[in-house]
């Protein structure tokens, strides 16, 4: 299987992220990862921690349909938040 990656959106005014990384259910004994988890928040200072304000699990079909619906209305991927996650 893939091994997907955690990747961070940042919206086109630069003042809304949103995080994809793979979810795994804790409880299997073997973990599957079938689903991701996508937390959102807001940025306030770019030299700042962005504010989260919640998360939630889609299956990776709708996260993989999220992620290229916010790349068509102009969100980026970015790497300037990584150390704070």
């Amino acid at each position: 299987m893939d091994k997907i990656e955690k990747f961070t959106l940042i919206s086109k005014d630069r003042s809304r992220i949103k995080v994809f990384e793979p979810f795994e259910e804790i409880s299997k004994t073997s973990p599957s990862i079938d689903a991701m988890m996508i937390s959102y928040g807001c940025v306030y200072k770019r030299s700042s921690k962005p504010v989260m304000k919640g998360s939630r699990v889609e299956t990776i079909e709708n996260a993989r349909k999220e992620y290229k619906q916010l790349l068509e209305e102009g969100w980026k991927k970015t790497s300037i938040f990584r150390n704070y996650f």
